[in-house]
């Protein structure tokens, strides 16, 4: 058999469009893979956030949110945990951030995230930054609940 070097060429010139389609396909299915990893850990960490603070306010009552306020400092917790574990443990699988932390933990609890970035404008020296953020956040969070309470009765 005879190969001459257009025949080879072309066949390396199929070769490569073959090759680059496949990183292509490689890199939607890494994307891909970072959705499947945030839903999988919002499934389960709405779940835990509901079962969880179902069980504590049928054991303390529901006077207090203790359901929402253990919830919300164990949340605040884990995201404090997990994302220096997952910073210091470069060996770990870069989707383990898009499982746990975005997924997981944004699911529980959203006031975790809301804890970590005020932390991080305190460890970055921007006190201030920090502080508005807080009590902005408790005032107008507040304000906004009511002010959806208000809408929403609106609808009824």
């Amino acid at each position: 058999m005879h190969i001459n070097k257009r025949d080879c060429a072309s066949s390396l010139g199929g070769w490569r469009k073959f090759h680059e389609g496949g990183k292509n396909e490689v890199l939607a299915r890494m994307q891909m893979t970072k959705y499947w990893m945030v839903g999988l850990g919002g499934f389960l960490g709405s779940i835990a956030r509901f079962w969880l603070g179902s069980y504590i306010t049928y054991r303390m009552g529901a006077r207090f949110p203790y359901g929402t306020f253990v919830i919300n400092m164990s949340g605040s917790f884990l995201i404090g945990m997990v994302v220096t574990l997952l910073a210091e443990r470069a060996h770990w699988s870069p989707n383990l951030l898009y499982l746990i932390p975005i997924g997981f933990i944004g699911a529980y609890t959203t006031f975790s995230t809301f804890e970590l970035e005020a932390f991080r404008s305190v460890r970055s020296g921007d006190l201030l930054l920090a502080l508005l953020n807080v009590i902005l956040s408790v005032i107008v969070g507040f304000i906004a609940v009511w002010l959806g309470v208000i809408a929403g009765r609106t609808f009824e």
